[in-house]
């Protein structure tokens, strides 16, 4: 065997040793693609479910908000008839009503200042009657 054909087979030994040493990596690499293919198929079919549900739920929401939309219409019209009916009433009964509320408060006002008039009246006549009186008296006494 010559120092040719050696190095040669050197040379081979250490390219199969080569490969060998790559091949470990790229075996394990080959697997971590698998495991990962597989994962990938798992959450896209376990995926699926969820975003039918999650449609169906969005579905039921969009019915409900319009059945929203229409119970808001309805108090909307509601609470302008309540509106239009206040301001009806108090044009043909409020001011009326005011008008007598009004009235019946000037006369019970006027009634209790007479009442006070009448009574400060009688307490200044004897009040003067009673000054008069002792006035006599001294004179006569």
């Amino acid at each position: 065997m010559s120092a040719g054909e050696i190095a040669g087979l050197i040379a081979a030994i250490a390219v199969v040793l080569l490969v060998v040493l790559l091949a470990v990596p790229l075996l394990k690499l080959g697997r971590t693609l698998d495991e990962t293919t597989l994962t990938i198929r798992q959450v896209r079919e376990q995926s699926q479910p969820i975003l039918s549900q999650a449609s169906t739920t969005v579905t039921h929401v969009n019915a409900n908000l319009e059945r929203v939309d229409d119970i808001t219409g309805n108090a909307a019209n509601v609470s302008s008839n309540v509106a239009a009916l206040t301001s009806v009433f108090a044009a043909t009964l409020g001011s009326p009503l005011i008008k007598v509320a009004a009235f019946s408060y000037g006369v019970r006002t006027a009634a209790k200042k007479k009442r006070e008039g009448a009574a400060l009246a009688t307490a200044q006549q004897s009040a003067k009657d009673e000054r008069r009186a002792r006035r006599s008296s001294r004179r006569a006494a």
